[in-house]
């Protein structure tokens, strides 16, 4: 295994970075727009995403040094930090605000109420995941109860991430959560309808963020800010451009879309207020999450904001 020192490293100039992704989803847009548009390359970054499927196993490749930077639910570096670990993460630019996933239903459902959840079962995702923190969350502001004796749902969480739209169309669930394009593919094909938007009904938390190790960023600060900043200009983009003229932009992330449907689902994160305009993540913001993972039964103790998350890059990035 090649040691995080040895790699992410410089060629004439330009630095290699290896970004390992929780999962490839257009809920991701500023991320995509600035590899698209250039904007690391302006900041001399070759930026190489790494498909991970999952925050446990984008986490993994991080601690691993298979890769330089971490992008993931901060409930990641939360576990590692409570571990105890010497060198563990820390996240240093946020850039989603809401949970980005869907619920479809098998049945279309026009006048849909979460009251209708009663007595079915949602596939959820991986215990300990933001999405199905974060899907309880909502049942249970909802009035729904769970995980218990005679519960209203039965929430599976014995589907890893990237097999939950697999095994809804193999007829397991009466529901699934789903994040884009993934929801949009299975309506298209009339093997679901979208339902409801999980983050409309969560409110804000800090869903998606940029993690380094530690030594990493203490050895290589330039070369986060210079990844801030890319990012940075690709939120400022989105913030203050289309669906129409940002689909274009991101379409060759996306092969299998049509720009029609990119357009649709750019469209939907737009309109739940999906994307951090900076990126700042707010102390108020992770004490939310927590709060979301003690409602879970998922965190023993609460990590200090100070320790897990550094502004110092995004908001120089700002300036």
């Amino acid at each position: 295994m090649l040691s995080i020192f040895n790699i992410g490293c410089s060629k004439g100039g330009v630095t290699d970075i290896k970004v390992a992704e929780v999962t490839h989803s257009i809920f991701y847009a500023p991320q995509y727009v600035a590899l698209e548009k250039g904007f690391f390359e302006e900041e001399g970054l070759k930026v190489e995403l790494v498909g991970a499927q999952g925050a446990d196993k984008t986490m993994a490749a991080l601690l691993s040094g298979e890769v330089q930077i971490g992008f993931m639910g901060p409930e990641a570096s939360i576990y590692v930090y409570n571990q105890g670990s010497k060198d563990y993460a820390i996240n240093f630019a946020q850039v989603t605000k809401r949970d980005g996933s869907f619920l479809v239903s098998r049945v279309n459902e026009p006048e849909f109420k979460f009251e209708n959840l009663k007595g079915k079962e949602v596939i959820g995702g991986r215990k300990g995941g933001v999405p199905e923190m974060t899907l309880e969350y909502v049942l249970k502001n909802n009035g729904l109860t769970i995980g218990e004796a005679n519960s209203d749902v039965n929430v599976r969480t014995d589907i890893q991430f990237a097999a939950m739209g697999g095994a809804f169309t193999g007829g397991e669930g009466d529901y699934v959560t789903l994040f884009e394009p993934v929801a949009t593919s299975l309506e298209k094909a009339g093997l679901g309808y979208i339902v409801a938007s999980i983050g409309k009904e969560s409110g804000e938390i800090p869903y998606t963020a940029y993690c380094a190790l530690e030594s990493y960023m203490k050895k290589h600060p330039d070369i986060i800010q210079k990844f801030t900043n890319a990012i940075y200009k690709g939120q400022q983009f989105v913030m203050n451009h289309s669906a129409e003229e940002i689909a274009p932009i991101i379409a060759p992330q996306f092969k299998e879309l049509s720009h029609e449907d990119l357009v649709t689902v750019i469209e939907r994160y737009k309109a739940i207020d999906a994307w951090c305009s900076d990126p700042v993540l707010k102390e108020e913001s992770l004490n939310r999450l927590m709060d979301v993972m003690e409602l879970a039964g998922e965190l023993d103790k609460r990590a200090e904001y100070s320790q897990i998350v550094n502004t110092d890059f995004a908001k120089k990035a700002m300036k």
